[in-house]
């Protein structure tokens, strides 16, 4: 089929390499980007990635290639002399005693909402054209998948017009790049995150008339098919290009990738030690895996590497994961339905068909019959990577499965992965925060909405219940929402991973907002006033 036919029609521009426009800070700075980190001037590697250049770059590269031989030379000295630090995390909120969760949730969306502005000179920070949320913590930027949870929470609390504009900001990063960055971040812009534009795109046609809705955004969904398919035609069987591969029987899937082989700016000292800590791998293979993983969303978590090993091991452009391949398939579905709109029936037909496809595929070769649920695939090999994950619900949560194996993921669920406190994200304790004992907003969501789309309701409503408690049992002792949680004990902070955990925070806030409303009976918990000195953003 050809896969160009349908997507690169109105973007060819779209298929250029990503990021040539914008350098990232270690390609913009070089040497002095590196000497930096390997300093440890700062305590977390993003905080250098984005700072901003008192004056132009080239300068500051001059002067220190004038000064870094000079005996005596002070490097931090000269980093505080020439860059300006990003604004701290912390934003100075109080709550105030007797605030329940919605509450606090809706006065938070103003502190996390940023406004269009043209970056400085040499900034990583990408323009965007209309307001948006982050996230919050160490994250002051738009990031993709994230946005989508938190607008199921700014519709909640009447910001429906914030929710419009950030989808219009997606509309505008793919016009611009070709794609949806990871975030608006320059070092962002050779990776994307789960593809939930075409969600978005429904989210929003829902409050608005729904085919002008779909025929407006076509041009970006065209071009966001592009970007996951470029190089797929073309493929012989066991062969991969970028994010397109083709298995042995000649079905087309998807698997995570970043157009670049190096350290992640953002995470440069991190993932330097990893690829040291990998011998008899190349680096470059080494840093792809760590980057693709990024653009996962899932980073990191034992679903991409090796049984029993470390990040050393990682092997995330090996696998085609369930959980991506299903939102391609949602993402031909609504191009087929927003070609539809726009009248054009041949193009209509044509992603329908690739649809068609992909939704065998998936079942042909995702389903896992040991373990009865959806699991990764290790494509090359033609097997499956036993990890067992809330990704699983993806089929359930887009309507892709039969009613059979709902079930019968729903059981696995129940048995494998409903802990105390919500559902954990896998049972496997690597030390990664994508793992046992951590949950995640975005996955409640995901497994509360696909449960409920089959008929489990009994499943769903106790990962509600248990989610909201665990939110505010935190809530009530912090007076914070935070990024993740340990879903597993009774602690109020959740680990793993690179950095500490976040408060804010944008897909909590918007996940759990909305399943309060969606459950009013499970309560809300307000601040005790022997808490509020304790509290923060």
């Amino acid at each position: 089929m050809a896969f160009e036919a349908l997507s690169v029609r109105r973007s060819q521009a779209s298929l250029r390499f990503p990021g040539e426009e914008a350098l990232p800070p270690s390609r913009l700075f070089r040497a002095l980007f590196e000497a930096v980190q390997s300093a440890r001037l700062f305590p977390d590697s993003k905080t250098f990635a984005d700072c901003t250049p008192r004056v132009d770059p080239a300068a500051i590269l001059a002067a220190w290639e004038a000064e870094r031989g000079d005996a005596g030379f002070d490097l931090a000295g000269f980093v505080a002399a020439h860059f300006m630090l990003p604004p701290a995390s912390e934003t100075g909120f109080m709550t105030v005693a007797g605030r329940d969760v919605p509450a606090h949730i809706d006065a938070l969306w103003p502190l996390l909402e940023r406004h269009a502005e043209a970056p400085a000179p040499g900034s990583s920070l990408l323009a965007l054209a209309k307001p948006y949320v982050v996230p919050g913590g160490r994250f002051g930027e738009i990031y993709y998948w994230d946005s989508y949870f938190t607008m199921l929470g700014l519709v909640r609390s009447g910001r429906e017009d914030l929710a419009a504009a950030m989808v219009e900001n997606f509309a505008h990063l793919i016009e611009t790049y070709g794609h949806v960055p990871n975030g608006n971040r320059s070092y962002y812009l050779t990776r994307s995150q789960p593809p939930f534009f075409a969600l978005m795109v429904a989210l929003i046609a829902g409050l608005r008339d729904h085919a002008e809705t779909y025929r407006a955004y076509l041009p970006a969904l065209e071009a966001e098919y592009a970007f996951w398919m470029a190089g797929a035609e073309d493929l012989a069987p066991g062969h991969a290009h970028r994010r397109a591969v083709r298995l042995a029987d000649g079905a087309i899937l998807n698997r995570y990738w970043d157009d670049r082989a190096t350290p992640r700016d953002e995470s440069w000292r991190e993932d330097m030690e990893t690829a040291e800590a990998a011998p008899g791998r190349e680096p470059t293979q080494v840093w792809r895996d760590l980057r693709a993983a990024a653009e996962s969303g899932w980073d990191f978590s034992s679903r991409w590497l090796k049984p029993g090993g470390g990040l050393e091991t990682i092997r995330t452009t090996s696998i085609a994961p369930i959980d991506l391949n299903c939102l391609l398939l949602q993402l031909e579905t609504t191009l087929g339905e927003a070609y539809g709109w726009a009248g054009e029936t041949q193009a209509a037909d044509a992603v329908k068909d690739a649809a068609r496809r992909r939704r065998d595929a998936i079942h042909a070769h995702f389903w896992d019959p040991r373990q009865g649920a959806f699991g990764d695939l290790l494509w090359e090999e033609g097997r499956h990577t036993g990890v067992l994950s809330a990704a699983t619900l993806f089929p359930l949560f887009l309507g892709f499965t039969t009613g059979g194996r709902a079930r019968a993921v729903a059981a696995a669920v129940r048995r494998e992965l409903l802990a105390p406190g919500g559902l954990v994200t896998t049972r496997v304790r690597s030390g990664e925060q994508w793992d046992e004992p951590n949950g995640w907003a975005p996955l409640q969501w995901i497994a509360v909405a696909g449960l409920t789309q089959y008929d489990e309701y009994a499943l769903a409503n106790e990962i509600a219940r248990r989610w909201i408690a665990k939110v505010g049992h935190v809530y009530a002792a912090t007076g914070k929402l935070m990024e993740k949680y340990d879903v597993v004990s009774e602690d109020l902070a959740a680990g793993g991973g690179e950095y500490p955990n976040q408060d804010g925070f944008g897909w909590t806030n918007g996940v759990t907002r909305e399943l309060m409303a969606r459950y009013p009976e499970l309560g809300v918990v307000p601040l005790p006033a022997a808490n509020l000195a304790r509290t923060g953003g």
